[in-house]
């Protein structure tokens, strides 16, 4: 299986719902878009969906999922990602995506490089791929423990 390198940024077409890139298409348009609505689409609404990122830690249930979108979206920084390195890997009503995440982070005189692992696990719950769990992992310890602290209102000096 060769990665595909085309990234998803969410400015592609959401013509087809039924396909597993659809979903990472409206995930990535929610997200650079502050969107919290379609970002709720997005995600199951149950307690078994599960996020562990960067940021936030493990967070199970939409509404633990949900406080770390709001942190990101009202938060005066502006952080930009889109997928790409992935695979897809499909059986009947679950799918998931393996790659990177690349990106932005700025806030004021902050800018950095992002650079994330990224695993989404989606379902197809009724008619539509819902995402049940997200992982996702910085590698560069430098880097997390900036865009960390950057989020949190206490950059680090260079």
């Amino acid at each position: 299986m060769h990665p595909i390198q085309t990234p998803i940024t969410g400015q592609e077409p959401q013509a087809d719902q039924s396909l597993p890139s659809t979903a990472l298409v409206q995930f990535y348009a929610a997200f650079n878009h502050r969107d919290l609505e379609a970002m709720q689409l997005n995600w199951h609404q149950s307690d078994a969906s599960v996020m562990n990122n960067p940021l936030g830690g493990i967070k199970r249930g939409w509404q633990e999922i949900r406080s770390v979108y709001e942190q990101i979206f009202t938060s005066p920084a502006q952080v930009y990602v889109e997928f790409y390195d992935y695979t897809l890997h499909k059986d009947n009503d679950i799918f998931y995506a393996v790659g990177r995440e690349r990106g932005s982070f700025e806030q004021g005189q902050i800018k950095l490089d992002l650079a994330i692992r990224t695993t989404r696990i989606y379902r197809r719950i009724g008619q539509a791929w819902q995402q049940v769990h997200h992982h996702g992992s910085i590698e560069d310890p430098e880097l997390l423990k900036r865009y960390q602290a950057a989020v949190r209102g206490k950059p680090l000096l260079p």
